[in-house]
């Protein structure tokens, strides 16, 4: 059975994300092909999407590459989250669906009960959930589209630190619903963006062995971002 160029594509970067593929390192398409136990292919395929992306480059000589991001581009990666989530609160207000409610909430009171019993990786999990969910909610694929790749980018670029107040960080969430569900738009915008700001100082960008070594010592980015 034929593997698609989509399934190959979401493997590798899942693989560049996870830090298996370092940044600059080489990716060619037997490794991969042999990798993931397909033809070179959908592998030429994958890799032209995830250049696209921003996670794969092509250098003259060396072929497909792992990108390395700057400094300013991981920045801009989680400014763009920042202007983009808002949008998607604002928009989920005016076209959510029961269902979409359902979830939402469903989901802030695992997380509101997650926090009270202290299980951070749980809140991890569900954090993302409730924003990918506040996305669909939005009823527009392009931008569920692009908060998706931003995200990813986000994973590869960034740790990102547990909430020091968990509980806080739910009941933001659970504000945001009421306002989506009253189909409030310009509150469900605000919410979204104080939520963003709030949670930057989370963000620590992630460094190559032997960066700090090259570059000195980093501050950490403190831009308006998405904690999930």
């Amino acid at each position: 059975m034929r593997i698609p160029a989509h399934a190959v594509c979401t493997a590798i970067r899942d693989d560049i994300v996870s830090g298996v593929f370092e940044r600059g390192g080489r990716l060619t398409e037997d490794l991969l092909a042999r990798r993931y136990g397909v033809s070179r292919v959908p592998v030429r395929e994958a890799l032209r999407t995830l250049e696209s992306e921003g996670f794969v480059v092509t250098r003259r000589h060396a072929g497909a590459c792992v990108a390395e991001p700057t400094d300013q581009e991981a920045a801009d990666v989680l400014e763009m989250r920042a202007l983009l989530e808002p949008l998607g609160a604002a928009r989920a207000a005016q076209r959510r669906t029961d269902a979409h409610l359902k979830v939402l909430r469903g989901l802030v009171r695992l997380g509101q009960e997650r926090a009270r019993r202290g299980e951070g990786e749980d809140l991890r999990s569900l954090g993302a959930w409730f924003h990918e969910t506040l996305a669909q909610a939005s009823g527009s694929a392009a931008l569920v589209a692009q908060l998706t790749q931003l995200r990813h980018k986000i994973a590869w670029m960034y740790d990102v630190a547990a909430p020091v107040r968990p509980a806080e960080s739910w009941a933001e969430h659970g504000a945001l619903v009421d306002a989506v569900a009253r189909g409030d738009a310009e509150r469900a915008r605000t919410l979204s963006a104080a939520h963003m700001v709030r949670a930057a100082a989370a963000h620590r960008l992630r460094r190559p062995v032997g960066a700090d070594r090259v570059r000195g010592s980093q501050p950490a980015v403190n831009t308006a971002s998405g904690r999930i």
